[in-house]
């Protein structure tokens, strides 16, 4: 790499420029080409200068082998020599020019070391001091010299030395030195492509130990404080030498953090404006007083805390890059060099975050705390950590009346116009105007409408209407026959069963059953009530006759003096419950909230069920599927196996107490019921993951088959046949867990569809099956966001709709072309 080196700090001097020697030796002994272009003279403080009118005139230093820094430069003999004339001999030479370092960055570029090839990287620097925070960088004449090379168009970097001491301990600067070399090759070679980098401000503290590590930073915006009086104070005569004036300077930001300057006691006191002479004197005490207060992250932080900041910039001194602030640079493991060792350079690898082409803001806000680390991993498990840019949620809703966030408030100020966007929240707290106003750029983790599905009442009407369309669906041998209907009043519940011929017809041939004594009690056709709108098991209930029916709805309904009393504990207004309020059931919590009531559906229930060898107990399959843009359905292949908590016994051995109308209380749901969120007795292998189970592998994968069609069909007959109900959106995916029973004839059935499902069900012992759920899904959604090599094209066979491909996780089991009015 060919690198010019400037600064505003002048040729070798150990009292005002004694860095920058053991710098270019160092990045010349990791073989690069150095040329060097230097102001003759200090000039700091100068900033992005040119001198109009100036003629620059070059003079030409040959530098010594070795720069001591502890040399007294008034008794030792000079190290170097400065000419005229370019050497004819071939001798090292540095070019040293009368102007500014903007003038020497741009000489150097332009006009003096062309027959070394094109410059690669600017190096302004060492400079002798800090240039953190803005009150020192829109001064300083070492970052000047930087920008100037960007505004050539040239990748640059200034490299300052922070010092606490102005006896400089050479092991240290060494360090430092070597320090610098490794964090300027890794700041180089991950240099971003999209542009937004310009210049790179690079604070290295000269402390023990410097280097340990490097810190992507902001530039802290601070300013002069009023009460230290300015940075000039009034004297008489001349300013003075330049360079006496400078050590003076460097003296006073030493001890700027120890106490505050004061003005010189020479100045003459005046209150009327007068004649005077000014001289140059800052006071800093104002400046390390704003880091202080200043909350962590900073430049100047940085520096105090012993790290080696690293700041982003543009040309126009607007930060840059924030995805990188906070992160560390990484270097080799020999970049962290001691004062008593030293790195090797043959081994420096690094790797710096930067924003590539398809780099995206995430917005994780899942509130689950199950959920939430699991989705963060697989995000960074992914992603590269410098393809995103993580969000941090609100503290609270913006705004009291509505509970989603505002996420164009989220984003940084600076963040691109067409900044891509994934937003994973819960469904109430979507910023549903942000996704639809910005198709093709924000991802969300729902789709809007999805009630076809996950409402019971409205999964039966999905079905039946699809059913009645297309006969070979398997939708009409894998799901049971649903009775949706609405109840208000518990005494209006014949009314409201008028049009349930299947129900009303089975519980009379029950009651006839259990009259007669026809036949066994064995032939009864029992029946399982789920209020359409609960979930996590609430209000299931096992009936078989109209006198059960009535009793359990009679269970729900409280009188009007208690509900008047409850009137003020509860939200006000429950709408058209009509009077039914939800109660739970003792301690076993499957009572039912009031909201979820109005809408029933009743289903056959399933006896007798698929039993394992040697486990009595029942079980059903939670499998998770996921729907990607408009529309693709996958099924996870690792599902789960959820056990009730006691051994099954069939609901008619409960038939005694039929007769006296309290068999839905006699019954033990747990025996029934494998909705672990319900289980009093949860006992060990209550979840387990579906292929371990004691079945014969050609019997899982037969079920896994039917789980694959069941699904494809379930999600395709929402979509094309409840488009009111379920829509699907280009810029959005959806996780469902949906929930199957095998019977005793390895026959599936589809038994209801979850929105948001409730992973902690999975356990902490199977976390990795949700976290590889959730890597799975993020590949697929995402790649086909990014249009990126990290997305769909990643599933070996992803696009093979043959669902008898199962030895692979994610089993695409439906693509549904609906059309572009689904998309943007």
């Amino acid at each position: 790499m060919h690198i010019l080196v400037t600064n505003d700090d002048g040729p070798p001097s150990v009292n005002t420029s004694p860095f920058v020697h053991q710098l270019i030796r160092d990045l010349q002994a990791a073989g690069h080409v150095v040329s060097v272009c230097l102001p003759h003279s200090q000039r700091s403080w100068i900033g992005k200068a040119h001198i109009i009118g100036q003629t620059v005139k070059p003079t030409y230093y040959r530098p010594s082998e070795h720069f001591d820094v502890t040399l007294d430069p008034d008794t030792s003999k000079p190290q170097g020599s400065t000419h005229t004339r370019p050497s004819q001999g071939g001798e090292e030479e540095w070019v040293l020019v009368d102007g500014t370092p903007a003038s020497a960055a741009q000489i150097g570029i332009h006009h003096l070391f062309k027959h070394r090839g094109p410059i690669d990287l600017v190096v302004s620097g060492p400079n002798y001091g800090r240039n953190s925070t803005s009150v020192f960088a829109l001064s300083s004449g070492t970052l000047g010299g930087a920008l100037e090379a960007a505004a050539c168009r040239k990748k640059s970097i200034a490299v300052s030395y922070a010092f606490f001491s102005r006896k400089h301990d050479p092991k240290i600067i060494n360090a430092a030195s070597k320090h610098s070399v490794q964090v300027i090759e890794a700041l180089y070679k991950a240099w971003p492509s999209d542009n937004s980098v310009d210049v790179y401000t690079v604070n290295v503290p000269l402390v023990e130990g410097v280097g340990k590590k490097a810190i992507f930073t902001n530039m802290l915006q601070n300013y002069w404080d009023d009460a230290d009086g300015g940075c000039f104070d009034v004297v008489e005569g001349s300013v003075g030498d330049e360079e006496e004036e400078e050590e003076r300077i460097r003296e006073r930001e030493q001890g700027a953090s120890k106490a505050p300057s004061t003005a010189d006691e020479t100045s003459p006191k005046t209150s009327a404006v007068s004649h005077q002479h000014f001289k140059w004197a800052p006071k800093f005490s104002g400046v390390y007083r704003s880091v202080e207060e200043a909350p962590p992250g900073n430049d100047g932080w940085a520096l105090t805390q012993g790290f080696t900041s690293v700041a982003p910039l543009k040309a126009n001194f607007e930060q840059a890059a924030p995805h990188l602030h906070g992160q560390e640079l990484k270097l080799s493991s020999a970049a962290v060099a001691s004062q008593d060792t030293h790195p090797s350079l043959s081994t420096r690898t690094s790797i710096l975050a930067l924003r590539p082409k398809n780099h995206f803001y995430a917005l994780i806000d899942y509130g689950d705390a199950y959920v939430q680390p699991l989705i963060l991993d697989a995000l960074k498990k992914v992603f590269p950590q410098e393809s995103f840019t993580l969000l941090d949620p609100p503290s609270g809703p913006v705004d009291e009346n509505k509970s989603e966030l505002d996420l164009a408030s989220l984003l940084p100020k600076n963040a691109p116009v067409h900044a891509r966007v994934l937003q994973i929240t819960q469904y109430e707290a979507i910023d549903w105007d942000y996704v639809g106003s910005h198709r093709r750029t924000c991802l969300v983790n729902s789709y809007m409408l999805r009630k076809a599905l996950i409402r019971k009442h409205y999964l039966s009407a999905t079905v039946e209407n699809w059913v009645a369309k297309r006969p070979e669906s398997p939708l009409k041998t894998h799901v049971k026959r649903s009775e949706p209907f609405e109840v208000d009043y518990a005494k209006f519940l014949d009314d409201a069963l008028i049009e349930a011929f299947d129900l009303r017809a089975s519980m009379e041939k029950n009651e006839e059953i259990l009259a007669g004594n026809e036949s066994s009690s064995k032939d009864l056709e029992w029946w399982i009530l789920k209020p359409s709108m609960s979930d996590r098991g609430q209000g299931i209930r096992l009936f078989s006759t109209m006198e059960e029916l009535q009793g359990i709805f009679d269970e729900w309904e409280v009188d009007e003096s208690e509900g008047e009393e409850e009137e003020d504990d509860e939200s006000q207004g429950q709408g058209d419950s009509g009077g039914l309020l939800g109660r739970g059931d003792g301690d076993n919590e499957t009572g039912i909230n009031a909201s979820h009531l109005r809408h029933f559906v009743a289903q056959p229930y399933i006896h007798p069920p698929l039993l394992l060898p040697g486990d009595s107990r029942k079980f059903h399959i939670r499998t998770y599927v996921a729907c990607v843009g408009g529309l693709d359905v996958y099924v996870y292949r690792r599902m789960l196996a959820l056990f009730a908590g006691k051994p099954y016994t069939p609901p008619s051995s409960s038939t005694s107490a039929a007769v006296e109308g309290q068999l839905s209380s006699a019954i033990d749901l747990e025996s029934h019921l494998t909705n672990t969120c319900l289980q009093r007795s949860v006992a060990d292998n209550t979840v387990q993951q579906f292929w371990d189970v004691s079945l014969p592998q050609q019997t899982k994968e037969h079920i896994l088959r039917q789980i694959c069609a069941i699904t494809g069909d379930a999600f395709e007959a929402a979509a094309r046949g409840m488009m009111m109900h379920f829509r699907p959106l280009d810029n959005a995916f959806e996780m469902f867990g949906l929930d199957f029973l095998v019977d005793a004839d390895e026959h599936v059935w589809l038994l209801e569809v979850n929105a948001f499902p409730d992973f902690k069900q999975t356990g902490a012992e199977l976390t990795g099956l949700v976290g590889g759920l959730w890597e799975n899904v993020l590949r697929v959604a995402m790649g086909g966001f990014l249009n990126s090599e990290n997305g769909q094209a990643a599933i070996a066979g992803e696009s093979d709709e043959d669902p008898t491909v199962l030895d692979r996780d994610l089993i695409l089991v439906r693509k549904v072309e609906l059309g572009a009015q689904f998309g943007a």
